[in-house]
């Protein structure tokens, strides 16, 4: 590979990472990579001399010296435009005749560029919908079936949206099955038959379900069932809620709820438009008052080309995951990451998938027409004639008074609370029965007075312009132990953020229709009740916080290195300790600054921040001449707003957004008005962090395992492993390794504070597997016999102290003979049969084993079966212990004893001597079982399965 003197390479000494500039150089094949150079930490550079390891990093702004001569004599120094000062270690000739062809940078030969084929999208019917009715489609030819079907017009979409109703879920308010292609969605919408009672808000719920059925699988739970949702089907039900709650109507107070399952899935595209889109269909159909039809859609960006609703392939080679959801005339919510770019790409992108919306939400006004159900506007919670009038009258100038003085968080909420409790007060004697309307009437006046103190004075209720961002103070490295971390304050919002690397078995696991995936970064956010000066309920993470911790994350994940070039894994947290608005945006701060405190590579550094919007009337779309844009919003105008539009990005371009809007839509005038804002807000941001952190740490933490990476033949992997993971387990020990991973291809991960045990066991293992024949590689066919224990034999019917191996229902396996030292060959273990456990019946073999709370057991060598398995009895040694057989294989082995079953057991086992046959014949033994209480009260907790044990 070729690097130019201005690209930043990555030194590795030992495992920890130094940046610096170097001048054009080759490295083998590959870049060099974090523990290890590529070809046996091989490098070469111009002029001939060839770096075996390099030991240490001293300096800056200095040149390349050698401990030894160069291969070709240039003398002591040979670099001056390398700045850096690196000791190094030189190999020899005859190391490096085979191991490098040519140091000649003029012979070095190009890489092979593969040329990338360039997106062609299939051609598709023109955009068009169709409505039909089957008078009598229903089940037993009864009842009406209407179908929507809907071709987008996108090229690379030749599905169309399929739309039925009036077959399935009938006894729903609404309900809608969704095809496109072979995935199935169905979706219900259901209401309460009676309102609640003193409600001030939508008592709306959403549930979604990614069946593992539907893809041809089974649920990897004990019970095999599908259960409590993921998190990604959390983040599914937050899509469909938010879209559809703000044009539900006003004083709808019937519990209702919209739940989908997807139900076939044929893994070409995210199914979470299709479960917006149909959610939002079935609640349409039904009586609640929904005052317009709501769709989705899905947008890719590749190759300078936007895709609608792009394959799962195409989305992998995206440089945007965008989610749109609105109605015809606006956008309701956006959702989405993006590759560093620019604004105006992100516009164009959502009015490109809002023309797909539009052609939906047409159809599905024209299907709700035929199958739609009459909207039910007889319970709407109205209130009374005239209260509001009386609100205003009597609070006007109050609430006037309280945003002209500006005040922290503590005051304002103090003085707005107070407010409220006088109204309740003044009010409840003539509205006993309506304070929610009156709370209600309050809101809405505290919202027209922000709005209008905002067009007004230019100014919010802290004293803040409307453009202003509020004072960040950062402190990072405040945690001492751990790897990397940062207090990130903005006002009265505050986070503590924590980096935390680890090797590939911290990998998050996710059990997913598309299969079992892995995430190698991954951010969990936390929101204690404490941070807003309130108790409640502390554990499982809720949806906000799994909603706001995946924004977050979506966010940094554009600036992680990639797994090549750093191989740890990396966990960030963020811990709100201070809220007042936008703590997600502070977790994408805080969070950037704990990635760069522990030293991890980043792209580049990234900020977010929350806009918000003021309008006068929330009932209609945006205006884009008269609404207010607010950037870094406090938690008062979030809740008294119109608009939480969080966007996150460096100075290029975006990496995340989320818009929700509380009024009928945004327009795009609109939202282009507020991504420049937001622009503005996030550079002024970026420069506070890199007063504090300009780039990430030069040097890894000491705390952070230093890591290693190689590869070894498939074949050998099962000598790597060893018997019952014997051989990975004593490597770790022995060299004191954090962990080590073997991967199927043969690649091995080590991690270990001790940089030179990590080079030890590197050698070791290379060793060990050196002119190998495998030992259980993973191959077939060809796949080299497993190592056979080859020390002495044991001697049949003596007594062995086995190390235990394994604890299975069927018995345990033991060790009883040592394996090599070398580790050339394994021990020779055997099976100790669940019914040769104990001289009664064991239900329960592995509580029974855990109870005993040993590592070893004697057992006496029974010889070999006929497949040469080594069987092994500690039954027969207990009953010639106790005198109740003697040592041979005939003899009798505690038949007719009473058992914890209150049955007898008439079966013994006679077996030959070597272990060639087995006879079955039954004897009576009138000697009881003699047992002490220890192993009475063992063998009573194995039968009756203790689960604690």
């Amino acid at each position: 590979m070729r690097i130019s003197s201005s690209a930043a390479a990555a030194f590795v000494a030992g495992s920890m990472l130094l940046s610096c500039n170097i001048d054009a150089f080759n490295v083998g094949e590959t870049a060099i990579r974090m523990g290890r150079m590529p070809q046996s930490n091989v490098a070469t550079f111009p002029f001939g001399v060839v770096v075996k390891e390099i030991k240490s990093f001293t300096g800056t702004n200095s040149r390349l010296f050698l401990e030894e001569e160069s291969t070709n004599g240039a003398g002591e120094e040979i670099a001056t435009t390398i700045a850096t000062e690196i000791e190094i270690n030189v190999a020899t000739d005859e190391e490096t005749k085979e191991e490098v062809s040519s140091t000649d940078d003029d012979d070095v030969e190009e890489e092979e560029v593969v040329e990338k084929e360039p997106l062609v999208l299939c051609e598709v019917p023109e955009a068009s919908f169709e409505v039909t009715t089957d008078p009598n489609g229903g089940p037993s030819n009864k009842g009406p079936v209407s179908k929507l079907t809907v071709n987008l017009g996108f090229p690379g979409h030749p599905e169309p949206l399929v739309f039925e109703t009036g077959k399935i879920g009938r006894q729903a308010s609404g309900s809608i099955t969704l095809t496109r292609g072979e995935t199935l969605l169905y979706a219900t919408a259901s209401r309460d038959k009676e309102p609640k009672e003193n409600l001030d808000f939508l008592p709306l719920s959403v549930e979604h379900q990614e069946r593992f059925s539907s893809a041809g699988l089974t649920s990897g739970s004990y019970n095999k069932r599908d259960g409590r949702p993921a998190e990604h089907e959390i983040l599914t039900c937050r899509l469909i809620d938010r879209p559809i709650r703000p044009l539900v109507a006003d004083g709808w107070r019937h519990e209702t709820q919209l739940l989908s399952w997807v139900l076939s899935y044929d893994g070409e595209r995210s199914c979470d438009p299709l479960a917006i889109s149909a959610s939002a269909a079935a609640l349409y159909l039904s009586d609640v008052p929904i005052s317009k039809p709501v769709a989705a859609a899905m947008v890719g960006y590749v190759d300078g080309q936007f895709i609608m609703n792009p394959t799962n392939e195409q989305m992998e080679q995206s440089q945007l995951h965008l989610t749109v959801a609105g109605t015809k005339d606006a956008v309701l919510m956006i959702e989405g990451a993006a590759d560093f770019l620019p604004e105006d790409v992100m516009i164009e992108a959502v009015q490109f998938g809002h023309k797909a919306i539009q052609i939906i939400c047409e159809g599905i006004e024209e299907l709700a027409k035929v199958a739609g159900k009459e909207k039910n506007y007889s319970t709407l919670a109205t209130p009374p004639e005239g209260l509001h009038e009386l609100v205003t009258s009597t609070f006007e100038s109050k609430i006037e008074d309280l945003y002209k003085s500006s005040g922290d968080k503590e005051d304002f909420s103090h003085q707005t609370s107070q407010l409220y409790a006088q109204a309740w007060e003044l009010l409840q004697t003539d509205y006993p029965d309506n304070k929610s309307d009156i709370t209600a009437s309050m809101k809405t006046l505290f919202s027209q007075k922000m709005f209008e103190n905002a067009v007004a004075n230019g100014t919010r209720t802290d004293g803040r312009k409307v453009d202003e961002v509020r004072p960040i103070d950062i402190q990072p490295s405040i945690l001492p132990r751990v790897h990397g971390s940062a207090l990130f304050t903005r006002g009265e919002t505050q986070a503590i953020a924590t980096a935390t690397l680890g090797d590939r078995g911290m990998k998050q696991k996710i059990d997913k229709i598309d299969g079992l995936t892995e995430k190698r970064f991954y951010l969990q956010y936390t929101f204690p009740p404490s941070c807003v000066g309130e108790t409640g309920r502390v554990g499982a993470p809720g949806r906000r916080e799994i909603g706001h911790g995946n924004l977050a994350e979506r966010a940094l994940s554009a600036i992680v290195p990639d797994e090549k070039d750093f191989p740890y894994s990396i966990r960030v947290e963020s811990l709100i300790t201070e809220s007042n608005g936008s703590s997600s945006m502070a977790s994408v701060c805080g969070g950037c600054l704990a990635l760069m405190d522990a030293g991890v590579p980043i792209k580049s550094p990234v900020a977010g921040i929350a806009m918000g919007m003021l309008l006068n009337d929330k009932k209609g779309t945006s205006d884009n001449d008269n609404a207010v844009i607010l950037s870094d919003i406090l938690g008062s105008e979030d809740a008294l707003g119109t608009m939480d539009f969080k966007v996150a990005g460096n100075r290029e371009g975006i990496t995340t957004f989320q818009l929700d809007i509380k009024c009928e839509g945004l327009t795009i005038p609109t939202m282009a008005r507020a991504l420049q804002q937001a622009k503005i807000g996030r550079l002024h941001i970026l420069d506070k962090m890199d007063a504090v952190l300009a780039e990430p740490r030069q040097e890894l933490p000491p705390t952070i395992p230093r890591m290693n990476a190689f590869k070894i033949e498939e074949s050998s992997i099962g000598k790597v492993i060893g018997p019952g993971g014997k051989q990975i387990r004593a490597i770790i020990e022995d060299f004191e390794l954090s962990n080590m991973d073997v991967a199927e291809d043969g690649t091995i991960q080590m991690t270990s504070l001790n940089t030179q045990k990590l080079k030890e066991a590197e050698t070791f293992v290379l060793e060990l597997v050196k002119n190998s024949m495998g030992g259980g590689g993973r191959s077939r066919g060809d796949r080299a016999p497993r190592p056979q224990y080859q020390g002495p034999e044991p001697e049949v019917g003596k007594t062995y102290e086995g190390k235990i191996t394994g604890i299975h229902q069927f018995g345990v396996f033991l060790e009883i003979m040592p394996g090599a030292e070398d580790g050339s060959y394994p021990g020779l273990e055997g099976l100790c049969h669940v019914k040769d456990l104990h001289v009664e019946r064991v239900r329960n073999c592995e509580g029974f084993i855990k109870s005993m709370n040993v590592e070893t057991l004697e057992v006496k060598y029974m010889g070999k079966n006929g497949q040469g398995k080594v069987e092994l009895s500690r039954k027969a040694l207990l009953e010639e212990r106790r005198g109740g057989g003697g040592n041979t294989r005939g003899n009798n082995r505690g038949n007719n004893r009473p058992n914890f079953n209150g049955s007898s057991n008439n079966n013994n086992n006679a077996r030959r001597q070597g272990g060639t046959a087995k006879n079955e014949e039954k004897e009576q033994d009138s000697e009881p079982s003699i047992m002490s209480e220890e192993e009475v009260d063992v063998i009573a907790q194995a039968i009756e399965g203790i689960k604690d044990l």
